[in-house]
């Protein structure tokens, strides 16, 4: 496999509206990010991803984008992002942005222009179609529910929707649409942009007709995915996108991609694929319920091992998997992969470890460091997130309870990565001096940054010491580049594999169980590089013993 720049980096995820309030007004800013920049310096981070930052309306926290040459007002100025660009480089740090190019905002000049002329020049830029039989041109349920298709004002036409009505698709197949988002993306590459983290892409191939599928709900539509599923040849799109923008720029680029056909893994991610790593997100599709939310799965510690370890597998002869624990639209790690007794800084600390470690390139969303929980609400009204309201509403229709309702929002919402970042005991957890736009999670006062930063065996410095290992000088190159072999795959509670090459053999492995495990070593230890519990002394022959959340990296 071909050696690129970014593929001994690790990444963290920034969602401004929550990392750092500078100016008191309640939301993150870019002047936060900037006094900040040495906090992440010190963990050790090499890539920052900026989720959105565009001028939006914010009607889905900003992926509907208005304008694609501009900064939020709420977030600062393009001088303050320039700012911001130079001051990663003098760190030896690169920023990405992400790339929302499926649809646009309907407040972006484009679609504003497309409603004035429903049969004109823009409305070819999106797709505005008749209606069939008295109502819209298909069956499709949106992401976010109800129909992916909304009536144009005074026309007998509907526009298509894939997200909320107010992200208008932006049709692909016209050539002027595809030149102006290349235009764009090298206007930001030649900036200074590292490159971009690409949202939702795999949806901007349609099947042409827009045809049915089966109803799959009690709402009488079927799920847009069905539709994305189908449809051939978004290859040409993606390989166009990379030929006109991210190859000339030498760009890192992740893809966020769902419903990727089974055989199309190597076009995606491989030495000439589309991209440079895209997310594994398979552990997460574990708890998908077949209905919502309120039919989410719980995790079974088995199958989320065993999903982990295929989907290593799976990969290792093409490229490399961007790995997550959580991001911006997922729960807290902490409290979706750890079972109840595991909850506590050990164990936070043991799935860091087993997680960072991984082959491919680590991202670590912001808080993740310090080991930031889900937070409970106790009315719907608590939460800003357009997906949990509606998937709150799909629970009470399907007859759960207030209660029950609630109950998984409070396990499955966005807003519980959405929370603003803990920096210390102080009001809303030293995040603003004003009033957030989201109320902090009350734990604040107990995990925050200010406490763990002195403290030796805190969240944070493990955080530290597991990327300082990760990419240090004698290993990093055998956690890059070296083999994932699975060990003890059917010890129970037992999160172990070896990361090899022709230097080292390296174990890891964590006890997720709450009890002590003994377990034999494949080879005997050499050397004790981490440990989450303090262990200073190397197993006696080839019996190791792991206590209950304890994790050990060791080299043999």
């Amino acid at each position: 496999m071909k050696k690129n720049w970014w593929n001994g980096k690790v990444a963290y995820q920034i969602w401004p509206k929550s990392f750092c309030d500078a100016n008191g007004d309640g939301i993150g800013d870019l002047q936060g990010i900037l006094s900040k920049l040495d906090y992440l310096q010190a963990l050790g981070v090499d890539i920052l991803w900026l989720s959105p930052i565009y001028k939006s309306p914010f009607v889905d926290q900003g992926y509907d984008i208005a304008d694609y040459y501009a900064i939020a007002e709420e977030f600062g100025t393009m001088e303050e992002f320039d700012r911001l660009l130079a001051e990663t480089k003098k760190r030896g740090m690169h920023i990405i942005m992400d790339l929302v190019v499926n649809h646009c905002s309907d407040q972006h000049d484009w679609f504003q222009k497309a409603l004035a002329d429903p049969h004109g020049e823009y409305a070819e830029r999106f797709y505005f179609l008749p209606g069939r039989d008295g109502g819209p041109p298909s069956n499709y349920r949106g992401y976010f529910g109800g129909s992916t298709w909304e009536p144009v004002p005074g026309t007998e036409l509907y526009y298509l929707h894939m997200f909320a009505k107010e992200q208008p698709d932006l049709n692909w197949e016209n050539p002027v649409v595809r030149q102006k988002i290349y235009n764009m993306v090298n206007w930001w590459l030649e900036k200074g942009l590292a490159g971009f983290r690409i949202d939702a892409i795999i949806n901007i191939k349609k099947v042409p007709g827009f045809p049915d599928y089966p109803v799959d709900g009690p709402d009488g539509l079927a799920s847009c995915t069905k539709m994305v599923e189908a449809a051939k040849g978004v290859g040409g799109f993606l390989q166009e996108l990379k030929r006109e923008t991210f190859a000339k720029h030498d760009a890192f680029t992740v893809g966020e991609v769902f419903n990727m056909k089974e055989n199309e893994l190597a076009e995606f991610i491989g030495d000439e694929g589309h991209f440079s790593t895209m997310f594994d997100f398979s552990a997460h599709e574990l708890t998908f319920g077949e209905n919502g939310w309120y039919d989410s799965k719980p995790l079974r510690f088995e199958d989320w091992r065993r999903t982990l370890f295929a989907a290593q597998k799976k990969v290792e002869n093409v490229g490399f998997w961007a790995n997550i624990i959580e991001n911006h639209d997922e729960p807290r790690g902490v409290s979706r992969y750890l079972p109840s007794h595991a909850q506590n800084e050990a164990g936070a600390k043991m799935l860091g470890t087993t997680s960072l470690l991984l082959r491919g390139i680590p991202f670590i969303f912001q808080g993740q460091e310090i080991g930031m929980t889900n937070c409970r609400r106790t009315d719907i009204s608590q939460y800003d997130d357009i997906n949990t309201k509606d998937q709150y509403q799909v629970a009470l229709d399907a007859g759960c309870t207030v209660e029950q309702a609630l109950e998984a929002c409070y396990v499955n919402s966005r807003d519980n990565a959405r929370t603003p970042v803990q920096w210390s005991d102080a009001p809303h957890g030293g995040f603003t001096t004003g009033q957030p736009w989201l109320a902090v999670n009350p734990n604040y006062t107990t995990i925050n940054v200010a406490e763990q930063e002195g403290r030796e065996d805190s969240v944070l410095n493990h955080y530290r010491r597991l990327v300082a290992l990760r990419k240090s000088a004698v290993y990093g190159e055998t956690f890059t580049y070296g083999a994932f072999e699975p060990v003890w795959e059917t010890e129970p509670d037992i999160l172990a594999y070896l990361r090899r090459d022709e230097a080292h053999t390296i174990l890891v492995a964590g006890n997720y169980g709450p009890e002590a495990r003994t377990v034999t070593l494949p080879a005997p230890a050499r050397e004790l590089l981490l440990s989450n519990l303090g262990r200073e002394e190397l197993p006696a022959g080839t019996a190791l013993t792991l206590a209950s959340c304890e994790s050990a990296v060791i080299l043999l």
